[in-house]
Formats: C-alpha cells, structure tokens, sequence
C-alpha cells in the first residue's frame, strides 16, 4: 500500500527587516532618487543641476556613517550609480558640452583599422632611420612597426592625431623624463601615453573606467589615493611615479621590455600563460603564433613606430610639430578645505585654470582635514598664502575674496555675492554705508549654500571667463544664465560682454491692487558644484584580489596591484 505523501514544510516566513535592514532599504531610496532627478536634468540639458544631483546621490552614501563594503546591497547600489554616472560622462566627454572637458581620440583609438600590407621601401627608409635613432629601448622595425609608421606619416587621420599628441606631451615631458630617471626606468616608455591617453590627464575609458594619462582601473591600489575628495590616477606626477614603477616591475617579472608592455596593456598573467604555453619568451613570437589579443598586437609595434618617428620627426613630416609650454606651477601643501573659487579669487586666475591645474580634484573644493598639494599659476604662491591668511580657516571652503573696484560700494559688492552689507561690513571692519576708497579688497562672507537674489545682477565677463565658470561664481545654473542671456548654445563669452546672472523680479498687481514680486526660475536647482571637474563616483574604492607589487609614490609603503587589462578595458 503507497505511504501517503508526507505533508508539505510550512512556509518559510521571512524575518521582519533589522533597524540596519531598514536604515539602508531608506538610504538607497533616498539615492535613487537624487539619480533619478540627476539623470531627468542630464537628459533636459541642465548639466550642472545633474552633476549636483549626482554628487548628491554618492555623498548620502559616503556621508550615512554606514560602512558600504560592510552592506553588500548597499555595495550593489554604489557600484551601480557610479557605473550608470560613469557612463553619461563619457557621453558628455565625446560631447565636449560643458559637464566634462571634451578628450581627444588617442592615435590607438584612430589606428583601430590599420592593415600591415607596407611596401619594402617604407620597412627599408625605417631600417635605416633606427640605425642612426638613439633609445634606451632596444628599437626593432619589421613589417608591424612599418605599417605603423605609415599610417601616422601618410594617413591625413593619423598624422594629425599624432601630432597632437606631441604637442601635448610638451606639457608634461620635462616632468615624465625626471619620474623616469628617478625610477630607473628608460625614457622612451614616455611613448606608451600616446597609446593610452594622448597625454590627456583627465582621459577615462568608456566601457572600463580606467582613467588618466596612464589609464589606471578605478579599483586596485597604485599607491595612488582614491576617495570622496581625490582621485590621484589623474594626477599627472604621481600616476607618472606609479606607472613607472609598475613598468619597472613588469620588466622584473619578464625580463623583456616588449613582454612588459604587452603586459601593462594585457596583464601580466596572460603574457606569462602565453609564455608557458609556447615556450617563447619573445613578444613577435607570440604575435606570429597568434597567442596574443588582438589590440595587444598592435600595441607595442605602435609605441614603438611613435618612438622612431618623435627621434626623425623631419624624416616622416613632423619637422612642424610645436611642444606646448611645459605647465609650470607654484605648489602649497594645504591640510584643510578650501574652495577653488575663493583660490581663483585670491590669485586672479580664471577657475578653469585652477582646474586644469588640479585634475586629481573630484569637486570645486580640496579635501578637509587632510594634506593636499594644491597647484597654482606659476609666481602666485607667496600672494595666495599672504592673502588666505586673512580668512578664518573654518571659512575657506566658503567665503569669497573680492578686488574692489572703482565703482564698487558695500550694497554693490554685497548684492553680487548675496549677502547683506551689514555682513559684509562687519566682515572686513567697515562701517555700515562706508565708502570703499582705498580698498584693495574685501573678504565676503558667503554661506556655504548661497541664497538666491531676487535683484538683477550684472556681471562684465573678463579675459578667460566662460559661461560655466561665471554660473558657477554666482550659483546659477548654465541653462539660466544662456536664457536670461539669450545665448542659445555653447560656452563662450566675450570679455567685456555684460551679463545677467539673476532674472529680474517681476512685479504685477493683483486684484486687491496689493504688489506682488515674483522672480520665476531664480532659485538655483542645488548648483553649489555646478563646474566640478569630476563628481565622487570617480572614488569608488572595490576591494579585489591583486597580484603585482608597487611601491607607493611617498616610498613609504608596498602595496598590491593588478591593472586590468586593455582586452577587458
């Protein structure tokens, strides 16, 4: 007789959520929905209110006191914000639209479709050239690096892109060969930039968000500080330092420099399986036998086409090519806060500048209560110093310095700023109504988040403003400041050109003749970071098994890295 079914186990019933369980379900509510708002303004135009909204949605993360690697659901929503505002800013930065810099494409992002087919007198004229080429790499020409060499001499597409790329290399050259002598490694590895970034400090690859002159992975340790404030892999000195160093091991592990370049692109680990697996320790060995990736291919015979032309320049037509100016800099080591805007302030310098200067700096301001190396304009060291002394520490990550000028009075200078002039007076010892004859420059108390005016303000742009540096001195957003403006579209502005950067009130009379002042569109939408470099997604920090040694760029310490590969880039 067949035994009855046993009777199905009871439901299992869920535990109620913890107080943490809850406290993180709210916290990644409350996220979602500064992406959503971030995301709607990217979509609409408004590029500076969604880089606020951004930056919102990763600081409720890093600001909840909730350990985020702790919380794997919370782990999961971070991952995915940054990963979803990673790819609206490679958007932006094909775009060049004013939410992020507009990047080049590197001569190996225009030499993708590059066919080896050269004839014999292109692979002879090279020959001869690396008789007389001086290299502390051991230089070879075949077919590869040839057809190469073409390309960038004869092709109008690569020739222009390499050109640029040593013309920006100019900026940066003096200061790569000094890393490079200091870490013992050759000079001509300088040449692997134009591979992987053009020299573009602020490159970020689009499907792998490895980023900087080196293309560093967002994740692993470089010995390059990665946070909420700091991104280092776009420092160009110190991501210099680090990538040194790891080539420098590269070629310790492999004993060849063309095996080392092939593993910066493709890791380590599966050159050295290629390796075993063959039995041959030589790069054009595996790439006749097939054994590497196909980008890793091309790789190391186009740096090494990129070396042979930059030593015969005239040779293959780039006897034209003018270095940028070297970026010269007068550097301060700050241990707190301060804004870049008052900086800009203080040393009369565009805030593009101060950017373009900093571009390891994830926000407008520099991280608190902790050491940073803050980069001015060359000669403007000892007056930045001379003049932040007289705004109280607490204050720097706020207030404003402002130049009188002869026009100005307390109501004006106030108004501008959005303060009262009973403030702004008490600030700087002045009497209420007192003229400003005399002054060289008033300090401005402003708070942290500015208050919309409901005054019209007009500004006189200056040589080397921009709409999106003057939306941002006043707190406005760039879609405001065009429509109050009439400027249709880009970011240009004349110096001279006088500006609205506050709609005028508007007053009407109602039905009980009673006045009403309105000012539609005036108040802000949360433009405090509005021309920030890069948001805090930049600092998501993953823990991750890592297999190559570098030392960090202070000396202090060893770390473990593993870059990724260019194939999963």
């Amino acid at each position: 007789m067949q035994q009855p079914a046993p009777p199905p186990p009871p439901p299992v019933v869920a535990p109620p959520p913890t107080a943490k369980q809850r406290q993180v379900q709210q916290l990644i509510d409350q996220v979602e929905k500064a992406y959503a708002a971030g995301d709607a303004d990217y979509r609409k135009g408004r590029l500076p209110e969604a880089k606020a909204e951004f930056d919102r949605a990763v600081d409720l993360m890093l600001a909840s006191g909730i350990d985020i690697k702790s919380e794997p659901q919370l782990q999961d929503e971070f991952d995915h914000v940054i990963d979803q505002v990673n790819a609206l800013e490679m958007e932006a930065l094909k775009q060049g639209n004013g939410f992020a810099p507009k990047v080049e494409p590197t001569p190996a992002d225009v030499a993708s479709d590059v066919t080896f087919e050269v004839a014999p007198d292109i692979v002879e004229k090279a020959k001869t050239e690396l008789a007389t080429t001086k290299s502390d790499l051991p230089l070879m020409v075949n077919e590869y690096v040839a057809g190469f060499i073409n390309f960038f001499a004869n092709s109008p597409r690569g020739h222009a892109t390499l050109m640029h790329s040593f013309q920006r290399a100019g900026r940066y050259k003096a200061m790569i060969q000094r890393v490079m002598a200091e870490e013992g490694v050759p000079q001509d590895l300088i040449y692997l930039a134009v591979a992987e970034s053009s020299f573009q400090p602020r490159a970020v690859n689009a499907k792998s968000r490895a980023g900087g002159m080196w293309q560093f992975m967002p994740y692993g340790n470089y010995g390059l500080v990665r946070n909420g404030f700091v991104d280092e892999r776009f420092d160009p000195e110190k991501s210099t330092r680090s990538y040194a160093r790891y080539m420098k091991f590269l070629y310790d592990q492999l004993g060849d420099w063309y095996l080392a370049m092939a593993a910066y692109d493709w890791g380590a680990g599966n050159v050295q399986r290629a390796v075993q697996k063959t039995g041959y320790a030589d790069f054009w060995e595996l790439y006749r036998r097939n054994n590497l990736p196909g980008e890793t291919k091309n790789y190391v015979p186009e740096i090494l086409a990129a070396i042979i032309i930059a030593n015969h320049p005239t040779q293959y037509g780039f006897d034209d090519v003018t270095l940028d100016p070297p970026v010269l800099t007068d550097t301060v080591t700050i241990n707190y806060s301060i804004d870049l805007r008052l900086a800009s302030d203080l040393v009369n310098a565009p805030i593009d500048e101060l950017m373009a200067l900093n571009p390891s700096l994830l926000r407008m301001a520099t991280p608190p209560g902790t050491s940073f190396d803050l980069h001015l304009p060359a000669g403007t060291g000892t007056v930045f110093q001379e003049r932040v002394a007289g705004i109280p520490e607490s204050r720097r990550n706020a207030w404003r310095y402002h130049r009188v000028n002869a026009d100005d009075t307390l109501e004006s200078v106030a108004r501008t700023y959005r303060v009262t002039a009973a403030e702004l007076a008490a600030t700087n010892q002045l009497r209420a109504g007192q003229g400003l004859s005399g002054l060289e420059a008033l300090v401005v108390p402003v708070a942290p988040a500015a208050a919309p005016t409901a005054h019209t303000v007009l500004y006189t742009a200056r040589r080397g403003d921009t709409l999106v540096s003057i939306a941002d001195r006043f707190g406005v957003s760039l879609d405001q400041l065009r429509r109050w403006n009439k400027i249709p579209a880009g970011v240009h502005v004349e110096p001279g050109r006088r500006l609205h950067v506050a709609e005028p009130a508007t007053v009407r009379r109602t039905k009980g003749h009673r006045t009403t002042i309105t000012a539609s569109d005036l108040k802000p939408q949360s433009a405090a970071h509005a021309t920030e470099r890069a948001s805090a997604h930049h600092a998501a920090s993953t823990s991750g098994k890592t297999n190559a040694h570098v030392t960090s760029s202070d000396g202090k310490h060893t770390t473990h890295a593993k870059p990724q590969t260019r194939a999963q880039k």
